[in-house]
């Protein structure tokens, strides 16, 4: 872990200003995408074929789903 903890300092190092903002909107996106794909895969495992929710349901099952204790 240790050495690719230093390349990605390497790589940052290297980057110009305007690469470092798209960059980081980039792994922005993606780790809120893989957040929210975490939760949904945690919500499969628990629910049951037939299971119903209202969106407001849903989107507090997927943010308590997501959450590391849970």
């Amino acid at each position: 872990m240790t050495l690719l903890k230093h390349r990605a300092h390497q790589f940052i190092d290297r980057l110009s200003e305007r690469e470092l903002t798209d960059l980081w909107g980039v792994l922005t996106e993606a780790y809120y995408d893989l957040h929210m794909l975490q939760a949904i895969y945690a919500s499969k495992q628990i629910l049951q074929p037939g299971d119903t929710f209202t969106r407001e349901e849903a989107l507090r099952f997927l943010l308590h789903a997501s959450k590391p204790n849970s």
